[in-house]
């Protein structure tokens, strides 16, 4: 299939939907818009590898008491075991783009995957607590270059129907997230902590499986999925990277502050700790929606901005809630923040939508996923340090209203339909 270069104007360097740049034939067999014979294998293995990508990361919260008292450690190696998810995530999210240049992208979903089942095995088995964060940052980092390589994927295999499988991919990733908490405590107590911790290498190491079968399906020149061997663009000097970053720091931030802290707001108001773990149940389940949704959206619209605007005015219509009545009207305002994260689909939508190549796709995916989710990190923090500052809640609320609008300064740039390989020059 002969692949097509666009084209722009000089008063109009703006394309309605991404086309792809002149590869090479075996590229262009291997895309096929999605058919062919190996076409429902990769289905399967981004479907599988979809609902892997959370359950390493919530399947153990539930369990850190259980575990804490079998191994010895308390709240302090507990509240480090929380911040390893989203430093590993940059970190390797870094690393990722790196590898997938030499490699090619199956074969780092193949590798990322195969070290996470393994981990995840280590992990059940851990006789200690240094081999219990050992092993789970290792889980994490495979998780972390799968996280960065399955957006690039996506768009390889089905280049035709990106918003779908974007939908589907984070619809199967709140699945998993949602799902793994859910059995932590029962199948522990029905059998043992390790069982309920080391079950979810299973559906990993079968979707390490699955790579790897296609990754050795493939000829042996499909390594660089890109315009060149080896090029890619370079996201540090395009504005719409740069967009993407500070879209996907300013929801990453408020997504992990919102989990850790909104509890502690609703019970330092009055509420039951069993009303606050309810109410952050009822703003997770909207990311199901915008699964469905946003990708849609994201795709049928020249310049997704309003989304973007819409969003932010829902965050702090939330934060002003939270703020002036925490207890009345809670529902009201967990709802308002759970569309108001949205925006991370939309990010991770436009990563392939305002790039060329799928090569070009994991380089922007790579830089906009390492410093998003390492903006992440400080965000819970540094609210915590805040509050402890300051005796209330409301400083952090307007933090956290302040990064609202920082996203809606970085979606201007995000939305716009320009490609990054446009504003950035490729190198090899």
């Amino acid at each position: 299939m002969a692949c097509q270069t666009a084209r722009h104007s000089s008063h109009d360097p703006i394309i309605h939907r991404p086309v792809e740049s002149s590869m090479t034939s075996t590229l262009s067999s291997h895309t096929l818009h999605g058919r062919g014979r190996l076409a429902t294998w990769a289905a399967f293995a981004i479907a599988l590898t979809a609902l892997d990508l959370r359950t390493a990361v919530t399947g153990l919260p539930p369990l850190l008491e259980t575990v804490g008292a079998d191994l010895g450690f308390g709240i302090a190696l507990a509240g480090l075991l929380g911040t390893v998810p989203a430093a590993t995530f940059a970190v390797f999210g870094f690393l990722a783009p790196v590898v997938t240049r030499r490699y090619g992208l199956e074969r780092t979903a193949a590798v990322a995957l195969g070290l996470s089942a393994a981990a995840l095995t280590m992990r059940a088995l851990a006789p200690t607590p240094l081999a219990l964060v050992a092993s789970t940052v290792l889980a994490l980092a495979g998780i972390g270059a799968a996280n960065v390589v399955i957006v690039p994927l996506i768009k390889a295999w089905f280049a035709d129907r990106v918003a779908l499988w974007t939908s589907g991919y984070l619809l199967l990733l709140q699945t998993g997230q949602f799902v793994a908490p859910l059995l932590a405590v029962p199948v522990a107590q029905a059998t043992t902590w390790r069982l309920s911790l080391g079950m979810w290498a299973v559906p990993v190491a079968v979707a390490a499986i699955l790579w790897l079968a296609l990754a050795l399906a493939l000829p042996s020149d499909h390594r660089t999925a890109g315009p060149g061997p080896g090029a890619h663009p370079r996201p540090v000097r395009s504005t719409t990277a740069w967009g993407l970053v500070g879209l996907f720091a300013a929801v990453s931030v408020a997504n992990y502050s919102i989990i850790t802290w909104v509890p502690s707001v609703l019970t330092d108001a009055g509420a039951s700790a069993t009303r606050g773990g309810s109410m952050l149940a009822l703003y997770s389940a909207w990311g199901v929606l915008a699964a469905l949704v946003v990708p849609q959206l994201a795709t049928r619209m020249r310049n997704p901005f309003p989304v973007v605007v819409t969003c932010s005015v829902l965050l702090l219509v939330g934060y002003a809630g939270l703020a002036l009545s925490p207890v009345d009207g809670t529902a009201l305002w967990m709802c308002a923040l759970g569309i108001g994260v949205s925006t991370f689909p939309l990010c991770l939508t436009l990563v392939n939508h305002r790039t060329r190549t799928p090569q070009s796709a994991a380089t922007v995916s790579g830089f906009v996923q390492g410093i998003g989710y390492g903006l992440a990190c400080l965000g819970p923090i540094g609210l915590g340090l805040v509050r402890e500052a300051t005796g209330s809640w409301t400083a952090p609320l307007v933090v956290l209203a302040a990064t609202a609008l920082v996203g809606v300064a970085a979606g201007w740039f995000a939305c716009r339909p320009r490609l990054v390989e446009d504003t950035a020059p490729v190198h090899p």
